[in-house]
């Protein structure tokens, strides 16, 4: 959060009204020392790192807000959601990496903040170290694991989380299916939906919306920063002074950074990154290796890739984008603009289609066997010619144990008919009729699902 409103905000510091209105704000900023008497820390490449951190704070939750949005219990000073941020040395690019909370992680030896007592090195999850030692034992557990020096520390809470999403008006969250978990009480139809900060801070949290668990949670996290970064970006916030001003005391009056993050930093920062918004930024998770590594007196703990997890934070550290190059436009690109990926509530990769042409023009099967194919759909390559070669509309046809797919196919077929077909299998079998136009790309309402979590772009994520 403090990326998104105290970094993406801070564009006021282009113009000269900047540091007047920035700089009244600092003292406003809890400070800790998360770099005190480190030794022996990785060398520092291009660009700036921040490690973000979210701690599970209720100390400042009212009793009012614990019923509502669930909050009960003793808070666990631990940390519930770690990021590391890498903004480019050409302050164009922000990199999120999601490191699971659960991850198996070899503590460094320190001095337990809590009872004193001396611990060697020693296996625990991630999130056990800002228990034990702090934000200093967090940064050096990180950076162990890493080998990417951190810069900056930024902390957040759950009351500084409600407050910075209400800050801005609250946030924009699209859905392609319905979400629950009683753990949390969220409940969210399919649709477009605006979240204050409780909402929000139940939609982040929640684990138990699906099987993806906490794969699921860091992508609606992700999803959840990107949406952040377009409302900051787009809602006026940086068109006004005061408002501005506003929001940034509300934001930075209820976080914790590092003592060296203050306001020359932030202007700075904020000139450079004047133009960023959700393609700015991209999202990626630490590739994980076994999800349910059990480790004896900690329980089941999340290890990490180890091949594919170094390639990754050498990316990082080596200044390099994680996402996929955005395809740039074709020749007739200028006469419209690509409409919007839909979302659909299972990865088109894993919905097999067969094609048949169902008109008698020459090549529309393979046309739209090649369309479908390019937004994602497993076809089988090989088009063929329908029974009939009249069909007015272009007909879906699926078996009914497979209608969450069939659903999705649907979306990229915009006025297709769904015709149920018993004992058909998995494969869905599509008959273009007179009535095509185009398939419409598609994207999967969540990667986690599907044990997905290939870096995106913001602006891949956000609401079309």
């Amino acid at each position: 959060m403090r990326v998104a409103i105290g970094l993406s905000v801070l564009v006021l510091g282009a113009g000269g009204i900047g540091h007047a209105v920035v700089s009244g704000l600092e003292d406003g900023i809890g400070r800790v020392d998360p770099f005190k008497d480190m030794k022996n820390r990785p060398q520092g490449g291009h660009g700036t790192n921040l490690l973000l951190v979210g701690t599970d704070g209720r100390d400042t939750i009212t009793e009012e807000e614990r019923k509502k949005y669930r909050l009960g219990g003793a808070p666990c000073h631990c940390t519930d959601t770690i990021m590391l941020v890498h903004l480019s040395a050409d302050r164009r690019r922000a990199s999120v990496v999601s490191l699971p909370r659960d991850s198996y992680a070899e503590m460094p030896a320190h001095t337990d903040r809590t009872t004193g007592e001396r611990h060697e090195s020693h296996p625990v999850k991630l999130n056990a170290a800002y228990a034990e030692g702090g934000p200093t034992l967090t940064v050096r557990t990180v950076e162990n694991m890493t080998k990417v020096k951190i810069d900056h520390y930024l902390e957040i809470d759950f009351t500084s989380f409600m407050k910075t999403v209400d800050a801005v008006g609250g946030v924009e969250i699209c859905t392609a299916r319905p979400m629950e978990d009683s753990y949390t009480g969220l409940d969210l139809p399919a649709g477009v939906h605006e979240l204050n900060g409780g909402q929000a801070l139940q939609y982040v949290r929640s684990r138990h919306v699906d099987v993806a668990a906490d794969l699921g949670r860091m992508e609606r996290q992700q999803k959840f920063m990107a949406a952040l970064i377009k409302r900051a970006t787009s809602s006026g916030v940086l068109l006004n002074p005061m408002r501005f001003k506003d929001v940034s005391a509300t934001v930075l009056d209820s976080v914790r950074a590092d003592k060296d993050f203050g306001t020359e930093q932030m202007l700075a920062l904020g000139r450079a990154m004047k133009d960023f918004g959700p393609a700015s930024s991209e999202f990626a998770s630490v590739p994980v290796g076994d999800p349910s590594f059990p480790v004896e007196g900690i329980g089941s703990t999340v290890r990490w890739d180890a091949e594919e997890s170094k390639k990754l934070f050498q990316a990082l550290r080596e200044d390099k984008p994680l996402a996929p190059a955005k395809p740039k436009p074709g020749p007739k690109a200028g006469a419209g603009k690509r409409p919007p990926a839909a979302l659909v509530d299972v990865a088109p990769k894993e919905i097999r289609v067969q094609v048949y042409n169902g008109t008698p023009k020459n090549g529309l099967g393979r046309s739209v066997d090649e369309a479908l194919r390019a937004t994602g759909f497993a076809t089988t390559e090989v088009p063929l010619n329908g029974e009939a070669r009249e069909v007015e509309r272009t007909l879906v046809e699926y078996d009914p144990r497979w209608d969450r797919s069939a659903k999705s196919l649907a979306t990229a077929l915009p006025g297709s008919e769904l015709k149920p077909v018993e004992d058909q299998g998995p494969q869905m079998k599509v008959t273009v009729g007179a009535d095509f136009t185009r398939v419409r790309p598609v994207r999967a309402e969540s990667r986690g699902t599907t044990g997905d979590l290939s870096p995106v772009r913001g602006d891949e994520v956000v609401c079309p």
